[in-house]
Parts: structure tokens; sequence; C-alpha cells
């Protein structure tokens, strides 16, 4: 369905953007992946996509917190695949703090990170996607797009925000034969939800399992965390021509959360 096409993922050596990267490989599209993590394990997740797909897969180191290397990894993407026709961002970080006891660094680094990236990429992939006439961008956001949280003002801020640049940008690209979306996911198990859990039983006096239970799946009325296989597949159905006339939308995929 994708092939000859290329994609790049952020935040994609593990969790959801790992399960995009290699869902859009199953469907031919040669990828770049991005992320931090153990230098061994992103190059045997990037062999293995070329392996087991049949597909080219680059890996880039870009921080994004970083504008300049930002930029630089939409140009290398496009060079090494003479297009870059998907652009997901998924890159996201957490912090888990009452307002007034919040660290600053903790609030810049959130919003970099989860927001002001997406606008870092998109600003620089739209150009080749126009003068392409195609091109999907999809932006992993959250059920915290539409919803708060306490204790989470850095990351709903960031989340609200994402939706609001997606419509915009779906407004100013939709002639060009581009598409702009969010998938905004309730609770998935990843290691950023894992990672979360300790600080949420110290914000909230609670044990692990009652994190689970009565914060992060109290707000689910499917009782189950969402998989990332299902938001994988749903980032490709958008990524599809079937979706061509779907822009601007932002797309729940959260166990029923955001319909109470």
């Amino acid at each position: 369905m994708l092939k000859g096409k290329s994609a790049l993922v952020t935040g994609s050596t593990s969790g959801i953007g790992l399960a995009m990267a290699r869902a859009f490989a199953a469907q031919g599209a040669n990828i770049t992946i991005n992320g931090f993590g153990d230098k061994d394990a992103i190059e045997k997740e990037r062999s293995g996509i070329e392996k087991e797909f049949g597909v080219k897969a680059a890996y880039s180191p870009a921080d994004m917190t970083k504008p300049d290397q930002i930029a630089a990894m939409i140009e290398t993407a496009e060079q090494t695949f003479g297009t870059l026709d998907i652009l997901v961002n998924n890159a996201g970080i957490q912090h888990v703090a009452p307002i007034e006891e919040f660290p600053i660094e903790q609030w810049n680094l959130i919003i970099a990170i989860n927001l002001s990236a997406a606008f870092h990429t998109i600003r620089a992939a739209v150009p080749g996607m126009k003068a392409r006439r195609w091109g999907r961008i999809i932006n992993t956001a959250s059920a915290h797009s539409l919803v708060a949280s306490p204790f989470k003002s850095a990351y709903v801020t960031a989340k609200h925000g994402l939706a609001g640049l997606t419509k915009t940008v779906a407004l100013e690209v939709a002639t060009f034969g581009i598409t702009a979306n969010c998938i905004s996911p309730g609770y998935v198990w990843t290691p950023l939800v894992e990672k979360q859990i300790p600080d949420t039983m110290k914000a909230r006096n609670m044990t692990a399992e009652q994190v689970k239970r009565d914060v992060l799946l109290a707000a689910q009325p499917t009782k189950e965390f969402v998989t990332v296989d299902e938001v994988a597949d749903l980032a490709v159905y958008l990524a599809s021509d079937a979706a061509k006339s779907i822009t601007g939308a932002n797309l729940s995929i959260d166990g029923g959360w955001t319909a109470e």
C-alpha cells in the first residue's frame, strides 16, 4: 500500500513510535527511525526492519530539543530516500508533579519535545510535500489533547497545542494533496506510561496497582490499555489514499475515555 513511499517517525526506538515504523515498513515504506536508547538495541531494530520487511531503514539520532538537528534530520531523510512522504511526530516525554512544584526545566523540556519539535519537523517537511503534491502528517497527541488530568500541566498544555497546530497545518496544506491529523490514544502500555507510575504514586500516595486501576484505567471504560499495534494500524490507515479526505481531525483511540 505504501511501496515507494518514505516515512519518518520521531521517538521511534521503542513503544508506539517503533510499532508505527514497523507498520509502515510492513506496507512497503522506507523508514527513518529516531530516538535515544542503547546503540546496539537501536541498530538491532533498524536492521531487523530491513530484513523482515525488505525495505530500507535509516536511523537519525537528532535531538528533538534542537531545531538545527531536526532540520538536518528532515533534509537527510529526503536525500536518503529521494522523498519524505509521511511524517509522524511521536516523540514525547512526561513529568508528573503539582503545579507549584513543577520544575521549570521539565516544563521547558516537555514543551520543546512534545510540541515545538512538531512545528520544526513540519516546517522543514512541508516544502517537499507541496512540491510533490502528496504528503501525510500524523501527530501523536493524546486523550490529554482533549481533556486534562491533575499534575500534568506541561503535558496537557503541549498536547492541546499539538491538536491546534495540526488543525492549522491541515488548513494551510489542504489544496496540495497533504493531510494533517492527530491520533489521540488513551493509556497505552509503553515505557513512557510505566515510568510515570512512581511519580504518580508519590503525588497521589498510592501503590502501583492503585495507580493502574484507579488513575490510569479509571478513565477508560474498556478497563484495558490500548495496544501499540492498534495505534500503528490507525496511522497506516491515515497514510493511505483511502484517508485522503480526512484532514484536520483529532482521532481518539482511548477505550471510550473522552466519550464521557
